[in-house]
């Protein structure tokens, strides 16, 4: 018998089910464009400022409850699967480098840490898409039950290619 989490995610999701990342990927854009709008437009510092509170709100979620996100971030991440510490990192790390990018501190490092790290993340995710596993998406820590989707890999692709852009910028 499946627990309750289990058949979220098996059933079919709706937009419902998507509420809780929507309301915050709005809150992270009304803080970017806000910061924008009081400072003065500049893509780069728009860039960051996006980054920076993804990270910064996204793995604060991730610590609330670490011990469900790395067992379910070790299901489909391709270091955590066989290093079990690196789950319980993981969190640790996005708050450090939302942190950096807000402060705009060792943004070359910064930029090629996320994009190494988003990389890795999204081999995993893109595994897990292709073998059609039904298993939570770990982005939000396990505060929200999410299903693994396109979004996620949506979300890590476009982290690294933001990173990549601006090393090449730099």
């Amino acid at each position: 018998m499946h627990n309750n989490r289990e058949q979220q995610l098996m059933g079919t999701y709706s937009i419902k089910n998507f509420v809780p990342l929507i309301s915050i990927f709005i809150v992270i854009c009304a803080f970017t464009l806000i910061k924008q709008l009081v400072y003065g437009f500049d893509i780069r510092a728009a860039m960051y400022d996006y980054m920076g509170a993804t990270f910064l709100i996204f793995g604060s979620f991730k610590i609330i409850n670490i011990r469900a996100f790395a067992d379910a971030y070790s299901t489909y991440d391709s270091i955590a699967k066989h290093i079990k510490l690196y789950a319980y990192i993981y969190p640790w790390i996005e708050i450090m480098l939302g942190i950096a990018y807000v402060m705009r501190y060792q943004l070359m490092l910064v930029n090629s840490i996320t994009l190494v790290l988003m990389s890795i993340s999204s081999i995993g995710v893109i595994q897990a898409l292709f073998k059609k596993q039904t298993i939570a998406c770990a982005c939000l820590g396990m505060v929200f039950t999410l299903p693994m989707t396109y979004v996620t890999l949506l979300e890590n692709i476009s982290m690294g290619l933001m990173a990549l852009w601006m090393i090449v910028r730099s």
